[in-house]
């Protein structure tokens, strides 16, 4: 929701040239609580979790117009992480834990479209909102939206058997308690595909503004609504014929997306990625999260899922850093920016070409 307005917010507290520290700091943060969201899922519960995550939404949505300097602003981007960090690590082993092994990847696909469907409205409504009223009470908005998911994860049941109750030496975390070596095949196609949404985060508001574009959600509108329409059939796909051959279209698709927005000169060609692009991540986020839940062990489902989730941080925050840094606020550079997409999915292919071949499906490597 409030993504789209950021760039030009933080430009005008003077910090235009730390566009690319938006999105890098908040899932640098996001990235650092996974181990911990991960211990805390398979320790305490599910629904806590979740709570906490969506807790610090509806906080930080309050503090941002108090901010008034670029200091403070990155600050709070980075405390702002703590809501990615925590929020979908107990809400991806929730839905795992109440679905049919054989129905996985389509249950996945289910809950996904309910984040996309936020996602698509949310930039819009965001950017609207901004235009019509202020940042402010987009800001405010954010949060009443945030207190309401707290509110239905309040009514439900946990899932998680015997739950333990909080105490500080849980978030003590032990070298084997980083990261799940099970989850190390979708991890690495996480991060080399989710590299170009760290672009697309930290690019496309400005390059929508240079396509005449007034709303700067517009792009993710499209390709969260293009998304929307293709996850449940590609969960389904991946549970009846596997989820690499799944994973290998979607990369390809991301290649072309990437390619076709750096080559974009019109609103038309824009939308086109966009739309292209948003059935790229239809089909590799639902799966990815499948066969990651596949490949672990149920006692360390959250550690598991939390491993995949520091991959996608680890991508978003290096595509939205070396983005920015290409970019440099100058517009001729906009086609070599969105090309360093396609550039790291290519790896992507590669890799889940040759587990193809050898016919890997619950080995690491």
């Amino acid at each position: 929701m409030i993504i789209p307005e950021l760039p030009s917010y933080l430009s005008s507290l003077g910090g235009e040239e730390y566009k690319g520290f938006i999105i890098s700091l908040f899932t640098l943060t996001a990235g650092l609580s996974r181990p911990f969201s991960g211990k805390l899922t398979d320790n305490i519960g599910r629904i806590p979790v979740m709570v906490l995550g969506s807790s610090v939404c509806f906080v930080i949505g309050f503090i941002y117009p108090l901010i008034s300097s670029v200091a403070g602003f990155l600050f709070l981007r980075l405390l702002h992480g703590f809501s990615t960090g925590f929020k979908p690590t107990g809400t991806v082993a929730y839905v795992a834990d109440i679905v049919p092994v054989h129905r996985r990847g389509e249950a996945m696909g289910i809950s996904s479209v309910f984040g996309t469907m936020g996602m698509a409205s949310g930039p819009a409504i965001g950017s609207e909102i901004a235009l019509r009223y202020s940042l402010d009470i987009m800001f405010y908005t954010s949060s009443a939206l945030a207190i309401l998911s707290i509110l239905i994860l309040i009514g439900m049941k946990e899932t998680l058997p015997n739950p333990k109750k909080f105490d500080l030496s849980q978030l003590k975390i032990n070298k084997d308690e980083v990261f799940d070596r099970s989850a190390v095949p979708p991890s690495i196609v996480m991060f080399l595909t989710v590299f170009s949404f760290g672009i697309v985060l930290t690019i496309i508001p400005d390059f929508s503004v240079y396509l005449g574009l007034e709303n700067k959600g517009s792009f993710f509108t499209v390709f969260t609504i293009s998304s929307l329409m293709v996850r449940v059939i590609a969960g389904k796909v991946s549970d009846k014929y596997g989820r690499e051959q799944v994973l290998l279209a979607a990369a390809f698709l991301y290649a072309i997306s990437m390619s076709t927005i750096a080559m974009a000169t019109s609103p038309i060609w824009l939308f086109t990625g966009a739309v292209i692009y948003g059935v790229a991540v239809g089909m590799n986020s639902p799966t990815l999260f499948a066969w990651a839940t596949d490949l672990s062990n149920e006692k360390n489902r959250g550690k598991a899922l939390a491993t995949v989730f520091i991959a996608l941080e680890a991508g978003i925050m290096l595509g939205a850093l070396l983005s920015g840094w290409v970019y440099a606020n100058k517009t001729e550079n906009f086609p070599l920016t969105f090309m360093l997409g396609p550039s790291l999915v290519f790896f992507a292919i590669l890799y889940l070409v040759s587990r193809i071949r050898k016919g890997t499906t619950k080995t690491l490597f």
